[in-house]
């Protein structure tokens, strides 16, 4: 990989991360049409690495929420920001679990599996179909619903999936309002992708990479100010358009990946 493709891959993740079309599947397409030939453990290094600067540019988009949020909780008092502090550790658990229990499993699905990705992304359009027909609400996340999200989260690991897509989807087909959807989706990844990172600092597996240090910075960078675009620009979309446009979109790249992979 060269400082050319850590550039394109940094801008496909800071724009899909948000989109609810699936970073990690584009990732994967992307690496496939550039040629990246690594090893799954080096391509899962570079895939966290842009990870960690998309939930970067949600904690600056999202700052007041978060300030907010920690003001409540250091307040002990039972309002809405320690509920809605105690429902994104809540909707945390099934993704750290599988993360924990199915990691190396989980590291060889990133290794250019286009079929995979194309039949994961079908999938995700059916769920963003779904949610279209959906009607809209006020009701917010209840605990209940935080944990069912979580579940989608978890799923959602898989290459393909669209995280955002997936819990959005969910939330909405559980009735719960479409702004407050997106922002609990958006919000509930930040501390698990930093748990991850930490987890994977302390247990060394990041120095184990061959992976340039100048090319993690460049797609850093890059994921970082695309994210900053895209997010901003998202919390727009989903409260005043309609999931169906994303729901074809995956679909056509779905079916693409698809007879990339059979072509290949």
């Amino acid at each position: 990989m060269n400082e050319f493709d850590a550039v394109i891959l940094g801008i496909i993740q800071g724009l899909t991360e948000f989109l609810p079309v699936s970073s990690s599947g584009h990732l994967e397409i992307g690496k496939a049409i550039l040629g990246d030939d690594s090893i799954p453990s080096e391509s899962l290094l570079f895939t966290v690495v842009l990870h960690a600067a998309t939930a970067l540019s949600t904690i600056v988009v999202f700052r007041k929420d978060i300030l907010e949020i920690f003001k409540g909780l250091f307040q002990f008092k039972w309002n809405e920001q320690t509920q809605f502090s105690l429902k994104i550790i809540l909707s945390m658990i099934p993704a750290a679990v599988v993360g924990l229990l199915f990691e190396e499993e989980m590291e060889v699905l990133f290794g250019g599996n286009i079929l995979l990705v194309g039949f994961m992304l079908i999938i995700t359009a059916l769920l963003l179909w779904l949610a279209d027909k959906a009607k809209n609400t006020e009701k917010p996340v209840s605990f209940r619903n935080a944990f069912v999200i979580g579940i989608s989260q978890a799923i959602a690991i898989l290459p393909g999936i669209s995280r955002s897509g997936a819990t959005i989807s969910t939330s909405v087909l559980l009735g719960n309002d479409k702004a407050k959807a997106a922002r609990f989706s958006f919000l509930m990844v930040v501390p698990l992708i930093l748990g991850k990172i930490a987890k994977d600092v302390l247990s060394g597996d990041l120095s184990e990479s061959s992976t340039e240090p100048s090319i993690l910075i460049i797609g850093f960078i890059a994921a970082f100010l695309a994210g900053l675009v895209a997010c901003t620009w998202m919390i727009k979309l989903v409260k005043n358009s309609k999931l169906s446009y994303f729901a074809i979109y995956c679909l056509i790249v779905g079916i693409i990946a698809i007879g990339f992979g059979y072509a290949n």
